[in-house]
């Protein structure tokens, strides 16, 4: 199946519920990846709404706060999420024995401890899940690289990548929590970014 990427950019990129409905019509294999970081409850709620049973896919790097891990116990009872989680291969515990404590953004370990903790588990669940459409909550406002991405773009391996909320503004997603009583998440730490405008290097390596 083929598909204009400009006009499904142009047409539907600012119709997030329009776009999920597109590209769950593709009738392919669909994820979503999910951090449970703030209003991601958003796009979980918009994709479920369509398909229920959508592999939800969760990276969890063991450092998340209490806070998060009680949203997502949360947010996956109330959208009864079929929820894969995928944790790095040695326990936060393991790490931290061996190597220490989160290594600083300028310490020449962090690439490794990011590898570790958070592409690795993601390549796994590529190779398990073997998905041809992946849908992100990433938004322009998070990093320059985000800023320049399209809400519709198909990767070098044929993955297409789709981001519904790109354009979306926190008001939006706030709203859309309220109008659908969403559950949310203020208190979230990334310890592979460490700063919120700093790109973790998902949607750099993929």
């Amino acid at each position: 199946m083929t598909f204009d990427l400009d006009r499904i950019n142009s047409e539907l990129g600012k119709d997030a519920e329009k776009l999920v409905e597109w590209a769950l019509g593709l009738g392919k294999t669909a994820i979503c990846t999910t951090n449970f970081r703030p209003f991601e409850a958003v796009i979980l709620h918009m994709v479920t709404r369509v398909n229920p049973d959508i592999q939800v896919i969760w990276m969890d790097n063991g450092y998340n706060t209490e806070a998060t891990y009680q949203f997502a116990d949360e947010v996956s009872k109330k959208l009864n999420l079929n929820l894969k989680t995928y944790l790095p291969l040695r326990s936060r515990a393991h790490r931290e024995a061996i190597d220490g404590p989160v290594p600083a953004l300028d310490d020449p370990r962090h690439e490794a401890f990011t590898a570790e903790v958070k592409l690795e588990p993601f390549a796994r669940a590529l190779r398990e899940a073997a998905p041809q459409v992946w849908f992100t909550a990433l938004r322009a406002t998070d990093t320059a690289v985000r800023a320049q991405m399209d809400p519709v773009s198909i990767n070098p391996d044929g993955l297409i990548k789709v981001a519904p909320l790109l354009h979306w503004s926190s008001k939006e997603l706030y709203e859309y929590l309220v109008k659908h009583d969403l559950p949310n998440n203020f208190d979230y730490f990334d310890p592979t970014k460490g700063e919120d405008n700093r790109e973790c290097g998902l949607h750099l390596s993929h």
